[in-house]
């Protein structure tokens, strides 16, 4: 006798084309986010100056970024990855890129005119990576 598929099995196959996506947004994050954290750490002394952001900031946000990168990994490494985990995660990329754009609105980090362009720009991605990650939980 031969059963037929209902809408509650899904074949590893399936899972591995639905989730393709979110992994790929999730990765990219883990690596972008990475990247920046540690060149934060390795080059606080460099950027100060050149993006006008003093280093009292620059350490603590490098921390933090690298910190999360090391949980996005953790996130996306799962053989299931977690809808609550990617909810987190996409609601922390949006409030990091809205946090940006005000704060370069409002002048908040004093920063160059080469720091505020970073700092949108880096609020630009993040929300995309955000966007990207939202579809690919959407696809699950």
């Amino acid at each position: 006798m031969m059963s037929t598929p209902n809408a509650s099995t899904v074949r590893p196959a399936d899972t591995a084309r639905s989730d393709r996506l979110l992994r790929f947004a999730l990765l990219a994050d883990v690596v972008l986010t990475g990247a920046n954290g540690l060149g934060y750490l390795a080059l606080a002394t460099v950027l100060d100056p050149f993006l006008g952001v003093d280093r009292s900031v620059l350490y603590p946000v490098g921390v933090f970024l690298t910190g999360y990168a090391l949980w996005l990994l953790t996130v996306s490494r799962r053989e299931t990855i977690g809808r609550g985990a990617v909810t987190v995660v996409i609601a922390l990329n949006t409030a990091w890129a809205v946090a940006g754009v005000v704060a370069v609105a409002v002048d908040a980090p004093t920063a160059t005119a080469a720091g505020n362009v970073w700092i949108v720009f880096q609020a630009l991605v993040v929300g995309a990576m955000a966007v990207l990650q939202y579809a690919g939980l959407r696809r699950l």
